[in-house]
């Protein structure tokens, strides 16, 4: 059995681009060694750690955040089911944060677009006074939840 994959080989059993294989490369997320001919050569390791970037985005995980998790382990060693469990587990709760913000946003998508403008009619209902002026800019009635985004009476002068 070959103990080392070209790129072409790496990308056919990844699933993941030649291209996008450099660029996770040049970001240090993977690591490939040069032949003589000056052509990559990857570890079959590689492979497990390309499965691990590819969940890690599927998650919504930033390469930045995938990348520090990676250095973690050897280079050499193929990412273990405990490696992943550990991983997956410091995510999780990033995880749980943009659900119930993706939650709030659905609940709310038909009558607020959260951004304090008082441009739509229900805004009244849920921004009286323009209170949402006050937390600075962005959408933050998504990013708490609905029983504190809605004030207890409506504005009297809406």
């Amino acid at each position: 059995m070959l103990t080392e994959l070209t790129i072409g080989e790496l990308s056919a059993r990844s699933g993941v681009s030649s291209s996008a294989l450099r660029f996770y490369e040049r970001q240090g997320l993977i690591a490939s060694r040069r032949t003589d001919g000056n052509q990559r050569r990857y570890d079959r390791a590689t492979l497990r750690r390309v499965a691990l970037v590819q969940a890690g985005k599927a998650a919504g995980v930033p390469l930045e955040r995938i990348r520090s998790a990676l250095e973690f382990l050897p280079d050499r060693r193929t990412p273990t089911k405990r490696d992943w469990e550990r991983l997956s587990r410091s995510w999780a709760r990033e995880l749980d944060e943009r659900i119930a913000t993706l939650e709030a946003i659905r609940g709310r998508l038909t009558t607020c677009i959260g951004c304090g403008c008082l441009s739509l009619r229900t805004c009244g209902l849920l921004n009286p006074g323009d209170e949402a002026s006050g937390r600075g800019a962005g959408a933050h009635y998504f990013r708490r939840p609905r029983e504190e985004a809605q004030p207890s009476e409506p504005s009297a002068s809406r």
